[in-house]
């Protein structure tokens, strides 16, 4: 890095800029704090730039190099700098991106341990609401076969529910009956082999567990510090997860974003229109933030229940003939134009203003 750095300072005051496909790092950030200029390049628009100049695809880092530079010394009046992200924005943002490798991990264990389950155990499945709670969990640990639950009545369930707290407002007569008719009974190799790693799966899902919480409260209060923070949390609907996820892809940098249809496409609930003579296609847009998209789609999703101009704009499309999904990217967009107006101007969102620029006006 420093040897980098060195050579880079000797041409620093004629640089425009320095082209790179990753946008974080540590060769990003130690760059950044040098004081370059750093522009990310999509791969998509670096493979695309790579046909300008070889018409065979060959392909090697020196050449990228050359691409990625010579376009950008053309180009580069057309891009936006990579903005260096504050301390707080920075955690957020690692925060925020390492919890979905978190639940990613959790729900592939969730899905190992259902699969071994299902083999020699399938009546813990038919309990409770999802195998990951911390309460089927503790079940498979007190009764990890399904000859230790057949011991099961409604005064042992109930001390079972009280023993670990259990809230889910049933009553321990339904949670036995609901695993009566499922106490299968495998081969006893099978199921002494299959309780043993069920074990140990369980004892992974519950690291998880208590990651993914630890992990969230964390988010929560480095969310709280932000000052941008009030801005998302004033929309209906968004959660505080839901609020991170979004501040920290959008950034602090409001020239990133200079009009709402850049956000609309960053985030994939912009559409992609082809057209060519008289034909015209409007596709979906692939080419997006992923994390944006599912945060929007999160997000919209909730307000079509809790906002009542939310669910009356999701039905209006649900009356259209429009499917779920394309009725909430509708939903979606509208949302992400105001979203984008409110943090472009550093204001909350005012319900009272929305309403009233959407009320109909009668003659």
């Amino acid at each position: 890095m420093d040897e980098l750095t060195t050579r880079l300072r000797i041409y620093q005051p004629a640089l425009a800029g320095i082209a790179i496909e990753r946008s974080e790092g540590l060769l990003v950030e130690t760059l950044q704090a040098e004081g370059f200029r750093l522009f990310c390049v999509s791969p998509k628009l670096s493979a695309r730039a790579r046909e300008r100049y070889r018409i065979a695809p060959t392909k090697s880092d020196a050449f990228d190099a050359f691409v990625l530079a010579d376009s950008l010394r053309f180009e580069h009046h057309r891009w936006r700098p990579l903005a260096t992200a504050s301390p707080r924005l920075a955690e957020l943002r690692a925060l925020t991106r390492d919890r979905e490798r978190l639940i990613v991990n959790q729900r592939d264990v969730e899905n190992q341990l259902r699969s071994i389950v299902m083999a020699y155990h399938p009546g813990v499945l038919h309990l409770f609401s999802s195998l990951d709670r911390d309460i089927a969990l503790a079940f498979l640990r007190d009764y990890p076969t399904p000859n230790a639950a057949d011991r099961l009545g409604p005064s042992r369930m109930a001390a079972f529910c009280s023993r670990h707290g259990y809230s889910g407002r049933t009553r321990p007569e339904v949670l036995v009956e609901r695993l009566r008719p499922h106490l299968l009974h495998a081969a006893p190799g099978t199921t002494d082999g299959k309780a043993f790693s069920a074990g140990l799966f369980v004892d992974q899902l519950d690291l998880l567990n208590r990651q993914l919480r630890l992990i969230t409260k964390r988010i929560r209060d480095r969310l709280a510090d932000h000052p941008d923070a009030a801005i998302f949390l004033s929309f209906p609907g968004m959660g505080q997860i839901t609020a991170a996820t979004l501040l920290a892809e959008m950034g602090e940098d409001r020239s990133r974003f200079p009009n709402p249809g850049v956000l609309l496409a960053e985030t994939g609930t912009a559409p992609v229109t082809k057209s060519s003579g008289r034909s015209r296609v409007v596709r979906f847009r692939y080419a997006a933030n992923k994390r944006m998209r599912h945060a929007i789609d999160w997000w919209t999703f909730v307000a079509a229940r809790e906002d009542d101009w939310s669910g009356s704009i999701y039905q209006q499309a649900r009356d259209r003939g429009q499917l779920h999904n394309r009725a909430l990217r509708g939903l979606g967009a509208r949302w992400t134009r105001i979203l984008w107006r409110c943090w472009a101007n550093h204001t909350t969102y005012d319900p009272a203003l929305h309403h009233k620029i959407n009320r109909p006006t009668t003659t």
